[in-house]
């Protein structure tokens, strides 16, 4: 019997008790865990194909052979066990999916729409709050940046509300002219709310609206000799005029896209995302999803954008450089979990093409990197290994600290490096519970 008739025995015995519907199936181990999941439009179809076909690609085989139980979850529709799929990937990270690595949430920009003094801050999470919401950006540093500039600009309060409402003398921020001291009554009502509107405006792309405005103010200022005044127009519109020229316009027109490009090189592949919002570039980001270096990009990149969407805002439009299995059924199952119409297409030629270009480029100048990277990593560690004789190779290297006050309050720390770098996900705090401790 080969390794792999064990998962097919498994999954025949299962067959006569498998309903005819879409759902999701996992496969578990020896150890219960789950080590891969499926969906299927009909889940006793897509399982018999299992164990109908006589030769398998390696990754399959392997699987098989370590396949000591199957489970399953019926769904109403395909749709659903799509979405289902990418949701309990991310739960149990099973080892023969492909996976996304670094999932986190990405900041946007947040000004209220309630409040008196509505306040400029970054956000990140549920959107449960009334308001403006301005993202994603790739990075918080990004999102910093825009909160600066529109401090600058519009002298936006950034402070919270237990401090705004407990200020007796303006902060710093109205010193150096990047709040207009909402909380000491150095500006009205009216006016501030006119700072706020602008600052969305802009926000939202109308930068030349908000200019020509400016212009028309100073020049009323420069008449009724308040030149105070116009000087500080001035010095907004010239502001204006330093961020429009630095700013990534992009010649696609893209008012609300996502641009997602793979570039696949020695078994690694690297996605590159770019978020454009306002027609603007708001940044790019780099993942490596973890797969078998057999894997097509296609099927790499059907994974990685049900991951990556499973909890966050989806644009109107998702432009990709390559060809993707189950596109129908992604822009579908998409759709319905935004509630409104998504569009995933295939730029090919023109300024749309030219972004996407620009977007592999990233991608394979990235992949490059992290496999420079990883390589000289590896070569640190047989460093290591020949340095002190030591036989087993080594993957994974942990440092600890710890410090305490005179003998008090005792932490400790780990940060660990791999081949891939430092795992951040591994690093560790320590509450050291001693009556006295010595610093090392």
């Amino acid at each position: 019997m080969k390794s792999s008739d064990l998962g097919k025995e498994v999954i025949k015995k299962e067959l006569p008790l498998i309903p005819k519907s879409p759902g999701v199936y996992r496969m578990i181990n020896h150890k219960g865990d789950v080590h891969y999941v499926g969906k299927a439009k009909n889940l006793p179809n897509r399982l018999k194909s299992y164990v109908s076909e006589k030769s398998h690609i390696i990754r399959t085989e392997r699987m098989l052979a370590q396949t000591h139980k199957i489970e399953i979850t019926t769904t109403s529709n395909e749709s659903e066990a799509l979405l289902l799929e990418a949701n309990l990937i991310k739960k149990f990270r099973p080892k023969f999916n492909i996976l996304l690595k670094d999932d986190k949430s990405f900041p946007f920009i947040y000004i209220g729409n309630k409040d008196k003094w509505p306040q400029l801050a970054k956000h990140r999470g549920k959107k449960d709050k009334d308001g403006f919401y301005f993202g994603p950006f790739a990075s918080a540093g990004s999102a910093n940046w825009t909160i600066k500039m529109l401090q600058k600009i519009f002298q936006i309060r950034v402070c919270d509300e237990g401090t705004f409402k407990n200020r007796q003398r303006p902060c710093i921020l109205y010193q150096i002219k990047r709040c207009s001291g909402p909380c000491v009554g150095y500006v009205d009502k009216v006016e501030y709310k006119n700072s706020v509107e602008d600052a969305i405006k802009f926000i939202s792309g109308k930068s030349r609206e908000i200019q020509k405005n400016l212009s028309k103010q100073m020049e009323e200022s420069s008449e009724k000799l308040d030149f105070e005044k116009a000087s500080i127009l001035r010095d907004k519109i010239k502001s204006l005029n330093i961020i429009q020229s630095s700013q990534k316009i992009n010649e696609a027109n893209l008012v609300d896209a996502d641009v997602i490009a793979a570039y696949k090189e020695s078994g690694k592949t690297c996605i590159q995302v770019f978020f454009y919002r306002s027609k603007q570039n708001w940044g790019n980001q780099s993942y490596f999803p973890k797969h078998d270096p057999d894997q097509n990009i296609s099927e790499i990149m059907s994974s990685f954008i049900m991951q990556f969407y499973e909890n966050k805002n989806v644009p109107k439009l998702v432009i990709l450089n390559h060809e993707i299995k189950d596109k129908k059924l992604i822009e579908k199952t998409l759709s319905s979990k935004e509630d409104k119409n998504i569009s995933i297409t295939i730029a090919k030629k023109g300024s749309k093409a030219n972004v996407v270009s620009l977007a592999e480029k990233n991608a394979k100048e990235s992949l490059n990197r992290k496999l420079y990277e990883t390589n000289n990593n590896k070569n640190l560690f047989e460093g290591i290994n020949k340095k002190f004789n030591i036989k087993n190779n080594i993957s994974l290297i942990e440092v600890y600290d710890n410090s305490h006050i005179q003998g008090t309050n005792s932490v400790g720390a780990m940060i660990t490096f791999g081949e891939d770098g430092f795992v951040k996900k591994r690093y560790r705090k320590f509450d050291i519970k001693t009556k006295g401790a010595e610093k090392d």
